[in-house]
């Protein structure tokens, strides 16, 4: 009968699918058979034989490894090179150093390894100042200041001062007027030196064109705090573009879309504008984050699958902020 089944079997158009556990139990028990026996089996003696001599090469083959020391975990040397990255100027052992101090033993040449594999040259080299690293350094300490206009249903125009920081794109002050005069340009430098007395890192520089509004009282309200006025070159608005791209901003997202009426009424939108701005709208330069989020770290929020939202309506719909829902 069991001859039977298998010539039924053998006469099927597809072959029998083995799985290696039942290759390998195959293999030995088909050693306390005889020979005579192997040829009713559903293979034929020489595959049965060669799964065998697959199963004793396996019991006897021994894991290969590289010569040598084993490899650092990959942690350790994602660790290295993030050191060496935001520490241009420590050499081999200083990273050993630091290293140790986290408990973590690693040698200068597993170090030297590391960073040569990965393209980063020796600390004499790495620490060549770049354009980009030393414009980032001073803007830590830079603030821009800009005019821009907005004209009421009325046609009358209104004049907006406002303050940028460029290290985390904030805007510090927002100020309207429709006489723009030089003691008013002045007092508001006087506010915004007072709004800015907590500040952890002192200003340095301030940036404005060569507007006539900007007088010399101005710049002799900021001159008397120690912070140097730089004036950009005549018709070149790319030298305070910063400034230049949140005039577009609030333009295309708020005022281009609304009917002023008043001083008043733009005030308030550009109140209301500039807390979404600061708080919730992401922002390119630092890591799609809001500006008053920049100096944190980033964390990914966990979210579930059908996350329930809660909508918040700003300017009477104009612009939309989105929470979880409680």
């Amino acid at each position: 009968m069991l001859r039977h089944e298998l010539a039924i079997l053998r006469r099927q158009p597809r072959r029998a699918q083995f799985r290696p556990i039942g290759r390998a139990i195959l293999a030995a028990l088909a050693r306390a058979l005889p020979r005579r026996a192997l040829g009713s089996l559903s293979v034929r003696p020489a595959t049965l034989l060669r799964w065998h001599r697959q199963l004793v090469r396996r019991r006897w083959t021994y894991p290969h490894r590289r010569p040598g020391r084993p490899a650092l975990d990959r942690c350790v040397q994602r660790l290295v090179l993030r050191l060496a990255r935001e520490n241009p100027r420590w050499g081999y052992r200083r990273t050993v150093g630091e290293l140790q101090s986290l408990g973590i033993s690693v040698s200068a040449t597993s170090v030297r390894t590391i960073l040569l594999r990965h393209g980063l040259p020796p600390a004499p080299l790495r620490d060549e100042l770049s354009w980009r690293s030393f414009l980032r350094q001073h803007a830590a300490t830079t603030l821009a200041c800009d005019f821009l206009t907005a004209e009421t249903a009325w046609l009358k125009r209104i004049y907006v001062l406002f303050f940028i920081s460029l290290e985390c794109r904030r805007i510090e002050l927002v100020a309207c007027t429709a006489k723009p005069t030089g003691a008013w340009v002045t007092q508001q430098a006087r506010n915004l030196l007072m709004t800015l007395d907590d500040r952890e890192q002192p200003l340095r520089f301030l940036i404005h064109d060569r507007d006539s509004k900007f007088n010399g009282g101005f710049d002799h309200v900021f001159q008397s705090e120690g912070v140097a006025v730089v004036r950009t070159p005549v018709r070149a608005p790319n030298a305070n573009a910063h400034a230049e791209r949140w005039v577009g901003s609030v333009r295309r997202e708020c005022l281009d879309r609304l009917l002023i009426f008043s001083r008043r009424q733009l005030v308030h939108v550009l109140r209301v504008y500039t807390r979404h701005y600061n708080q919730h709208r992401p922002h390119r330069a630092l890591a799609l984050r809001p500006p008053e989020q920049a100096n944190r770290s980033a964390t990914t929020l966990s979210a579930p699958a059908y996350p329930q939202l809660t909508r918040r309506d700003l300017l009477g719909g104009l612009i939309h902020e989105y929470d979880h829902a409680a």
